[in-house]
């Protein structure tokens, strides 16, 4: 079959925009296809963490990303009396060389994006244009195009990205369900500037208020965010007049000093979907998984899938890797997607409770254990290609040093399987794997200890491997070890196996 592009991506949002910088990258040919002709003017996802940010610094644009975000400095959790059960700085920087926590406008991010596409050889997005249909055809998808004219096309790919969202259309076309998690609950966001108010001081703000659940969020220059639960009695018109936010937001976004740019009513839901890939059709983002935005991780989940699924998709384009290597998308995303799921769908519990009893046992509760009102940690991946299922090191994200002269790793290293190890170790490969490692493109070989040894020292081993997603392929502490962990790089155990038929 000819084939118009190697992935189609259906959803111009910042996951399908993201998938598609991140294939221009790899050097795959893609077509993004988004019906909207113009880009989303308001916000919706406002959060990034330290590791989406690496993402952005491997497109070479984090700089100009983090010109339009701010760090997030502090967290609270604060009851009906305005007693600050939980404070939590945030304001650091993290494992991933970026801060753990920002926030931003997303119409500023989307617009950083489109540019990079723009700018990126092999890929386009088309906007205007609505998939209609789309089928498969054994070595491939046919997705059918009608464009803002009423002109048809079909396009030829040999792998699709629905990326369309909570509502996706690709995932109905499928007849994939849903798994729910938690209950769901109907909320009001309010976004926009607040000039000549002070609002609050803290930058974001969980209220556990029984009268009304509550979020505040403050975003970069004047603008902040605001979501409200509704509760009995509300009147789904009336609550989102200026007038009635200024009440519910007890003064907090007066009427006359907060211009909204969006005021919608929206459900808190976790939702998983059962099925990630169906022959090659591939879920990602919200089409994948939903979650209520208590931590802030809806966006950044929606990366990691474009991140683990588009490295995968390189390596069996270029022959360096099976095509099964694409299971293991939906094996290692889902369960890490799941994790936040659930831990939001848990919070919002916490956080949702109407009833001032159990709330006074909740906050009773926080306040002996305020450890366990916040999630601190980043989940290992489900099974996959590491070694997890043999060592708790592996399967988990990486971090990046800064090197002494103030570089990123990842700077050096790019977007490549990377082998950490001490020396000595590495002298002891057999030569021919030795030099099928020093060869292979996709690997980048470190041995240096002053670029290293942060690295072997937070994994506690003399060698770590690292996938180009970041994730610890391996670890170990012998030359046996590092020996197995190179064979398990799909392109370097791909060369030795070509060699060894050869001889």
């Amino acid at each position: 079959m000819s084939i118009d592009a190697d992935v189609i991506v259906i959803g111009g949002g910042p996951v399908g925009t993201t998938a598609l910088a991140l294939l221009g990258r790899a050097g795959l040919k893609a077509i993004g296809l988004e019906r909207d002709t113009e880009m989303w003017p308001t916000a919706r996802a406002v959060h990034f963490d330290g590791e989406t940010m690496r993402t952005l610094q491997s497109l070479g644009v984090a700089e100009e990303f983090r010109k339009v975000t701010i760090p997030m400095k502090d967290v609270d959790v604060v009851n009906e009396a305005d007693e600050v059960l939980v404070h939590a700085p945030t304001d650091l920087l993290g494992d991933q060389a970026w801060n753990d926590h920002i926030s931003f406008h997303q119409p500023d991010i989307e617009a950083l994006l489109r540019k990079v596409i723009d700018t990126t050889p092999g890929i386009e997005l088309r906007c205007g244009v609505t998939a209609t249909e789309f089928t498969s055809t054994g070595s491939g998808v046919e997705v059918t195009t009608v464009d803002a004219s009423g002109t048809e096309q079909v396009l030829r790919a040999r792998w699709l990205i629905g990326a369309d969202g909570a509502r996706s259309e690709v995932r109905r076309a499928l007849g994939i369900e849903t798994d729910k998690y938690g209950e769901d609950a109907p909320w009001l966001v309010v976004d926009g500037q607040l000039v000549g108010a002070p609002g609050y001081a803290t930058d974001m703000i969980q209220f556990a208020r029984y009268s009304r659940p509550a979020l505040w969020l403050r975003l970069p220059g004047d603008r902040v965010r605001m979501e409200f639960m509704l509760v009995p009695g509300d009147n789904p018109e009336e609550i989102v007049t200026p007038q009635a936010v200024e009440r519910i937001s007890r003064g907090i976004l007066p009427a006359d000093k907060f211009t909204a740019d969006r005021q919608a009513i929206y459900t808190f839901r976790g939702r998983i979907a059962q099925r990630w890939r169906e022959g090659n059709v591939f879920l990602a983002g919200d089409a994948a998984h939903q979650a209520p935005p208590l931590f802030g991780q809806g966006l950044c989940a929606g990366i990691r899938d474009a991140v683990n699924l588009v490295w995968k998709m390189a390596l069996v384009a270029a022959g360096s890797a099976e095509d099964s290597l694409l299971d293991t998308y939906e094996s290692e995303r889902k369960p890490h997607a799941t994790f936040w799921v659930e831990s939001a769908a848990d919070q919002a519990v916490v956080i949702q409770t109407l009833d001032p009893n159990v709330a006074a046992g909740r906050d009773e509760f926080i306040r002996k254990n305020p450890e366990k009102s916040a999630v601190q940690v980043s989940p290992a991946l489900g099974p996959g290609l590491h070694e997890g299922d043999r060592d708790e090191r592996a399967g988990k994200l990486g971090i990046q040093p800064i090197l002494a002269d103030g570089t990123r790793l990842d700077d050096m290293v790019g977007s490549h399987f990377l082998v950490a190890a001490d020396r000595a170790l590495y002298e002891q490969l057999p030569p021919a794997l030795k030099r099928a490692l020093d060869e292979d493109a996709d690997t980048v070989t470190l041995l240096d200890p002053l670029k290293i040894d942060q690295i072997l020292d937070a994994a506690n081993a003399r060698v770590v491997v690292m996938r180009p997603d970041h994730y610890i392929l391996g670890v170990g502490d012998t030359a046996a070890d590092l020996e197995r962990l190179v064979l398990r790089i799909p392109p370097v155990a791909h060369t030795t196996n070509l060699i060894t038929a050869t001889h």
